[in-house]
């Protein structure tokens, strides 16, 4: 028997399982580590890519904004803000001149207590933190329109700011291919139409193909959903950029910075020569886990781990999802449409009005369809929400793992997930 950890929430689940069933526990490539991470941050702002260092690029009577990531995203904001805010001083910048916007995209805002978990205590007390509202149509600013037909507005204020600096992570997303870069702006700081606009390209062309094709993991030459996102950047031309890069397994592996495109194209190979896990069969039991906190903070956030867990299943194979999820309902629009059972009927209201929410419960429902059985490890207040998605919910790995048993083949072989959401299986037959 070979002994398995699995992230849930901030701790980790144990399970037991034959090793002549373990087909693959994937954990990404092989990858060098930051072993100092403001070393890398600064290597970033002072030795750029295809960009001119950061202190060079403000002048010490520029307002500067600076976009961060919400607390939904593992980025390591915290680490990242007091170096760039200390180069932004010593080029003469005041920490009254600098703003923080948070991207929010379509999210809540954070309450005070999140600012100082994604800032860090000291730059939560020192500087200005906006909350960007996508509907708030007095502080946004139309900036023109995407060859798809996307008025894009943005946030006044990181317009009005004369220079504009993005942060993120970049990692694999399942509509857009990659997250990071450019989503800082579009949806992070956009409208609530620029970004459903958006997010709609993410349907197929025809009523009743359900999701685009090219909308997927790791995919951008022909992403329509990316290129539009890449667009609306263009139009903001932000100054400059600083993106992490984390492993599968979540540890700090790089930290790009310098133009916001060519810098977070580097992130993107980055993540795909550490996250991209070549295999040759797929499993009958994929057990994956989005990767803990944050990553499973809420069901909207470890949709993610579906996504690319398929990816290693058998059609109409078992999935077994670990996901703490203790703000489960966040956004209650999401957990409206996740209860739908009519998908047709779902496609037909998407195309009438495309919600982010609902599209993502629309896919990740399709995947649902698509396997035998779905088991949801979570906390038991979440069990009710978990069956009302045709789910079966459990409150360990090791009790859906008993459950599963029961309707695998006699040959069964099993696959385990333990950072589903930063981990890319690439079926190569």
């Amino acid at each position: 028997m070979k002994s398995i950890s699995i992230p849930f929430g901030k701790e980790v689940q144990h399970i037991e399982l034959p090793e002549d069933h373990l087909l693959y526990d994937l954990h990404g490539n092989m990858a060098s580590i930051v072993t100092n991470e403001k070393e890398a941050i600064l290597r970033a702002l002072r030795q750029p890519i295809d960009s001119k260092p950061l202190r060079d690029i403000v002048r010490e009577d520029d307002t500067v904004a600076i976009v961060v990531s919400d607390i939904t995203r593992l980025v390591h904001t915290e680490a990242m803000l007091p170096v760039i805010v200390s180069e932004l001083n010593e080029a003469g910048v005041r920490d009254d001149q600098i703003t923080i916007i948070v991207a929010q995209g379509t999210h809540r805002a954070h309450t005070p207590e999140e600012d100082v978990i994604v800032c860090g205590t000291e730059m939560a007390r020192r500087l200005r933190i906006v909350q960007h509202d996508c509907r708030d149509k007095e502080n946004l600013t139309y900036v023109g329109t995407t060859r798809f037909g996307n008025d894009v507005y943005i946030n006044a204020e990181a317009l009005q700011a004369d220079k504009l600096i993005l942060t993120g992570a970049v990692s694999f997303h399942p509509m857009a291919g990659y997250g990071g870069g450019r989503k800082a702006i579009l949806p992070g700081i956009a409208g609530f139409d620029s970004i459903m606009t958006n997010h709609s390209l993410a349907l197929a062309e025809t009523q009743g193909d359900g999701c685009n094709p090219h909308c997927d993991t790791a995919s951008l030459e022909e992403n329509p959903f990316h290129q539009d996102m890449l667009e609306a950047a263009q139009m903001v031309h932000p100054d400059f950029l600083v993106n992490t890069v984390f492993t599968a397994d979540g540890d700090l592996c790089d930290v790009v910075g310098g133009h916001w495109r060519k810098a977070w194209e580097k992130g993107c190979q980055d993540v795909l020569a550490t996250g991209g896990v070549p295999i040759e069969e797929q499993a009958d039991v994929t057990i994956a886990s989005a990767g803990g906190y944050p990553k499973d903070l809420n069901l909207y956030q470890g949709c993610k781990a579906y996504m690319n867990a398929v990816f290693a299943t058998k059609p109409g194979g078992v999935l077994i999802l670990v996901l703490d999820c203790p703000d489960i309902k966040e956004p209650e629009i999401f957990t409206k449409w996740f209860f739908r059972s009519d998908l047709d009927q779902v496609e037909q209201e998407l195309r009438r009005e495309f919600l982010m929410p609902g599209f993502v419960a629309f896919k990740t429902r399709c995947i649902i369809a698509s396997m035998k059985t779905c088991y949801v490890v979570t906390r038991p207040e979440n069990f009710d929400i978990i069956r009302q998605t045709g789910q079966i919910p459990a409150p360990d790995v090791e009790t859906a793992w008993k459950m599963a048993q029961q309707e695998v083949p006699e040959h069964y072989t099993v696959t385990i997930m333990g950072h589903a959401a930063a981990t890319f299986p690439v079926y190569t037959k």
